[in-house]
């Protein structure tokens, strides 16, 4: 990437929207740990370096700072919230508890209109703020532009130097002009160009695939969702027919599955496609298990020795390619440091026996979710694949609670394809992040006719996000709702009961296992 702003992470909630908004820009951004060494960042040459917020006090033992040297790096630098606080403390200044706490809403009112990032803004407008400490003196060379009813020093700059700090988030959308002040920064300040296009990004990424790859073969385990279905067009128009993709039907995926992914990469798509029918086999594995973990592992497990042998058959293969995206590295490299913060490792990232001994491939590696959806699309990838909702790894074993049984899975086949069915008819399938059922191992009793039940109940959930980090749940229209209800209970033998899940993510994982 010629032209990139680099943002450390002081491990705030919001670094990947800051991230996102950059390349809304049409700026590349990454993400990089908060004591990333001066001249490490000096050799990646950016045109920007943006700090972010945290949970931390700039005062307290033990709270994460850069590298000085980031500030004498004579690139601009920009800090949101913890931040700026960072910058007025290492550079000579003093940062306090504030005497009032400043969560949400508050007005901003620009005193120094022409500080760049406020170019053709309002002098007074809504930000968003979550901070208890504030800068109460400013370092030498720095002045205020903005305050709000609670602080002075809402945003500073020191113009000499380009260093400019925010004690709000641009970031979020609740802040007005938010992306606004970001462009400001990456376009006025940093003077970045609009170069950051899934187009550019095609030829930039298939250039590189055939540096690394040469005249090899080339795997990719396919599963019809839209991670590795890109991944897949990529590398097909990179290297054609080096590409040898494997499907594992493990037993576990969505009604018609199977049929749908072998039709479309075969016949419509011309991809070199290896069907494995391992169905039986995993099954057997996962019978009577039902603690969630396990069953991620031998899923895991299952399908590697289902990879290993299809790939062996293929004769001398030396690269592996794989779906990764942008959100799985962040999420499985935690700013502490420690393995144990994570919530769960990620199938794509580290996951290898080293056995294999695979040189990895991966195209999506920087590229969040929605950039993967644009890239899929300047493919030629038709919409009902671009525009798929995510589906877990471990396929359906991780929305029945409990023990996974053929009977099981049919009754949850049926549940999600009715809910498949009518989000796309009601048009809501294509509007939200992901909407699916989950059996519980839950019994109820129920009346049906002039018959008492005893049967199962199932969960729906349907959440909204951009790209599975955070999320809320769908405000579904009531007679959606109530057609969901009405057709799983009449339709799917087994269940007399629906229950829709309202738990937004945090606290709440989009998957119940």
């Amino acid at each position: 990437m010629n032209e990139q702003i680099v943002i450390l992470d002081f491990g705030s909630q919001y670094t990947q929207l800051i991230a996102r908004r950059v390349r809304e820009c049409a700026v590349y951004s990454q993400i990089l740990p908060y004591n990333t060494p001066a001249s490490r960042l000096r050799a990646l040459a950016p045109k920007g370096i943006i700090l972010s917020g945290g949970p931390a006090s700039v005062y307290s033992a033990g709270a994460p700072k850069p590298d000085r040297e980031v500030f004498e790096l004579g690139v601009p630098v920009l800090g949101i919230c913890y931040g700026l606080q960072l910058m007025a403390d290492i550079l000579g200044g003093a940062v306090e508890p504030g005497q009032k706490r400043e969560y949400g809403k508050s007005t901003l009112t620009v005193t120094e209109p022409d500080c760049p990032l406020f170019a053709g803004l309002p002098r007074s407008f809504t930000v968003w703020n979550s901070h208890g400490d504030k800068p109460t003196r400013l370092p030498r060379g720095f002045r205020p532009v903005a305050g709000t009813e609670n602080s002075e020093f809402a945003a500073i700059e020191h113009r000499q130097k380009r260093l400019f700090g925010l004690q709000f988030h641009p970031e979020v959308v609740h802040t007005a002009y938010g992306k606004k002040i970001i462009s400001n920064f990456v376009h006025g300040v940093c003077g970045c160009g609009r170069t950051w296009t899934m187009r550019n990004y095609i030829a930039q990424a298939i250039e590189q695939i055939r540096a690394q790859v040469g005249t090899e073969q080339v795997i990719l385990g396919l599963s019809g969702g839209v991670d590795s279905s890109v991944a897949a067009a990529l590398l097909q128009r990179a290297v054609g027919d080096q590409l040898k993709c494997i499907f594992v039907n493990n037993g576990l995926l969505r009604a018609r599955e199977p049929e749908l992914v072998r039709e479309f990469f075969t016949s419509r798509f011309k991809l070199n496609l290896i069907y494995e029918d391992a169905s039986a086999l995993f099954l057997k594995r996962l019978r009577g298990v039902t603690d969630p973990e396990r069953k991620r592992k031998i899923i895991g497990r299952t399908f590697i020795e289902v990879f290993s042998a299809a790939a062996k058959r293929l004769g001398k293969v030396r690269f592996l390619a794989q779906g990764t995206t942008y959100p799985d590295v962040i999420e499985s490299v935690p700013i502490s440091g420690n393995p144990a913060a994570l919530i769960k490792s990620h199938h794509n990232v580290g996951g290898l026996p080293a056995k294999m001994r695979f040189e990895l491939v991966e195209p999506l590696r920087c590229l969040f979710k929605d950039e993967v959806r644009r890239l899929g699309l300047e493919l030629g990838l038709p919409e009902q694949i671009v525009w798929r909702q995510p589906f877990p790894g471990p396929g359906l074993a991780v929305r029945i609670i409990g023990e996974v049984t053929p009977a099981r899975l049919e009754i949850l086949r049926k549940a999600d394809w009715i809910i498949i069915e009518e989000m796309k008819a009601n048009g809501w399938y294509y509007k939200i992040w992901q909407s699916f059922a989950v059996l519980l191992p839950v019994r109820t009793v129920g009346v049906m006719g002039d018959e008492r039940t005893y049967d199962y109940t199932v969960a729906v959930r349907a959440v909204e996000s951009q790209d599975g980090m955070t999320a809320d749940w769908a405000r579904l229209p009531h007679k959606l709702m109530e057609r969901l209800a009405s057709r799983i209970i009449n339709e799917v033998k087994g269940v007399n009961r629906v229950v829709f899940d309202i738990t937004s993510k945090p606290p709440g994982t989009i998957e119940w296992e």
